[in-house]
């Protein structure tokens, strides 16, 4: 499958990259990362980034305006996504070729090309797997790609520390810090929040009473937004404060919107991917997103998961 896709990089010319809305640092790191890849060891090919920018990863890139024609003739390809539903950009089926590369369960194929890797623990790790099979073809790596791509692995693994990080992805990792950027910086720009930020988790740690079934429930409805000056996008910062605490096992955030409430579900070993699955969402096995209608929806999403939680217990 790299192969396949190492030579339709190589046969066009213009190629567009995307990847999924609400963007986090392996979306980034993947779609720009392989940009980055594809323009450094092809300087004659017009490489353009799509999508609506995420300000908060202003850091990692600013990504392209791109017109209609642009996308005639050209190859697209779609990062980190495992349904169409959630390509940012949604022209991107008026290129000529389109690949999806992923690492998601791929509940919903698309694409004339699929190279999905659920072993993978990001997509960035397999944009850097495309680069070493692609060394002999012409594939050269630089700074600003490395920087990237070991953005993605970080995000994506919760800097190593979840299962998903395994040999292949210190060996991505060990290669990439070759590259001359400045990692102490890169991680005070991914890891560091605002103090409003921090006074909204301090107050959700504060609230939270864990259930015998091992499950722990955030809310956050619009008027606490309003009330600390958070976006919903902000949120998603310490969506892992639950992770550290010894009587948890899973974990769910409802954060409300103006028209849905969106879902984040995690996991420290019960599989969850189908209750989000169930509730207009997917993901990995530990960690997952949906979303809900109602607050009387998320009650019954909340009594799936404590009892996926408590299966998990009896089998233990």
């Amino acid at each position: 499958m790299k192969d396949e896709i190492i030579k339709l990089i190589q046969e066009y010319d213009r190629i567009i990259i995307h990847r999924h809305v609400r963007p986090d640092p392996d979306a980034y790191g993947s779609q720009v990362g392989l940009g980055e890849l594809i323009k450094n060891s092809f300087p004659d090919k017009r490489v353009l980034l799509a999508g609506e920018e995420e300000p908060s990863l202003n850091y990692l890139a600013r990504l392209d305006e791109i017109q209609d024609e642009d996308f005639k003739g050209s190859l697209v390809i779609v990062c980190d996504t495992a349904n169409e539903e959630r390509i940012c950009d949604q022209r991107y089926l008026t290129g000529e070729k389109l690949i999806k590369i992923d690492h998601h369960p791929n509940r919903e194929p698309y694409g004339d090309i699929m190279w999905v890797d659920t072993e993978a623990s990001s997509t960035s790790e397999m944009v850097y797997e495309l680069y070493e099979a692609g060394k002999s073809e012409g594939f050269k790596l630089n700074n600003d790609a490395a920087r990237l791509l070991y953005a993605g692995i970080v995000g994506d693994t919760g800097r190593f520390l979840f299962p998903s990080a395994t040999n292949r992805t210190f060996e991505a990792a060990s290669e990439l810090i070759t590259y001359q950027f400045d990692r102490t910086e890169l991680y005070e720009k991914m890891y560091q929040i605002p103090l409003k930020v921090a006074k909204l988790r301090g107050r959700l740690l504060t609230d939270l009473e864990p259930r015998t079934s091992g499950v722990a429930v955030f809310r956050i409805n619009q008027e606490m937004l309003q009330e600390y000056g958070v976006t919903s996008e902000e949120t998603h910062a310490f969506v892992g404060i639950a992770g550290d605490i010894q009587e948890i096992l899973s974990w769910v955030f409802f954060v409300e919107e103006e028209d849905v409430i969106r879902v984040r579900l995690r996991s420290k070993g019960p599989i969850i991917n189908n209750v989000a699955a169930k509730y207009n969402g997917g993901g990995h096995p530990m960690a997952s997103g949906a979303k809900v209608s109602t607050w009387d929806e998320a009650d019954e999403l909340v009594k799936d998961l404590e009892k996926v939680c408590l299966e998990y217990q009896q089998k233990s």
